[in-house]
């Protein structure tokens, strides 16, 4: 039987490669995030290979949420896989100086929003016995760094909610997977840094970062093991990356 995989924040970076690469493997997608046009044009490049369902939300919005994945047709309502990719940065300020919308946004979108999409999916795989939750955490879950405090703190809360997750539900034969990436590039900096292309780009400049599709491959890995197995947590550096801020730059491939 085909399998269904839900993933937030499909329109843009990791979700976005994720849904490709899971289409290219046969399975039918949820896709979640707040912007219609990309969905569609998403859609268009998986025509034919397998079922596609949009729900457009933002993983922010509780009862949005709750009232999409609770009323899905008895077609898409056993979820298998939930990848909760939807995430962001805002801002890169001390503490002192930080902005609370953006503190606010952060958390709101990566540790709420991710709850939120999970509670709504968690008890069909309860019910079922089976079921796979692969968090996108990030390296600065591991290791916090100046400046990005309330992001790092935010990651760090996703990492905590992986492990948690793991202890109440692997009874249930639930399998979670924490996947803690380096740095990609996306439109992640775009975003942090407000729009600004030029500031953005300096961020990966002099390096090979890692791509989308690289993090797509892992997820794939991971849903694709033995039953026995279950990939617990993982980091993803890029080659010239050994730490969270750590990025030896000039060495390209």
């Amino acid at each position: 039987m085909t399998k269904i995989a839900l993933i937030t924040g499909a329109t843009s970076g990791i979700g976005m490669a994720t849904a490709i690469k899971l289409s290219e493997n046969g399975y039918n997608l949820i896709l979640c995030g707040r912007r219609m046009e990309r969905l569609e044009n998403l859609k268009s490049k998986l025509l034919g290979k397998v079922k596609v369902q949009f729900l457009i939300f933002d993983v922010r919005n509780k009862s949005k949420v709750e009232y999409l994945i609770n009323n899905l047709s008895e077609e898409w309502k056993n979820i298998d896989i939930l990848i909760n990719s939807a995430g962001n940065a805002h801002g890169l300020a001390p503490i002192n100086d930080g902005d609370i919308e953006d503190w606010d946004a952060m958390i709101d979108a990566n540790v709420k929003g991710l709850l939120y999409v999970s509670r709504a999916v968690i008890p069909q795989m309860v019910e079922r016995k089976k079921g796979h939750i692969i968090n996108i955490s990030s390296v600065s879950g591991k290791q916090t760094y100046a400046n990005g405090t309330i992001y790092c703190a935010s990651k760090k809360a996703v990492e905590a909610i992986s492990e948690g997750m793991r202890l109440d539900l692997t009874e249930h034969g639930i399998k979670i997977t924490n996947i803690a990436p380096g740095a990609v590039e996306t439109e992640f900096s775009e975003i942090r840094f407000k729009g600004d292309k030029e500031k953005a780009k300096k961020v990966y400049e002099g390096f090979d970062p890692l791509l989308a599709e690289d993090i797509a491959d892992m997820i794939l890995y991971a849903v694709c093991a033995p039953d026995r197995v279950t990939i617990a947590d993982v980091v993803i550096y890029a080659k010239a990356q050994s730490t969270p801020t750590t990025i030896y730059r000039k060495l390209m491939q």
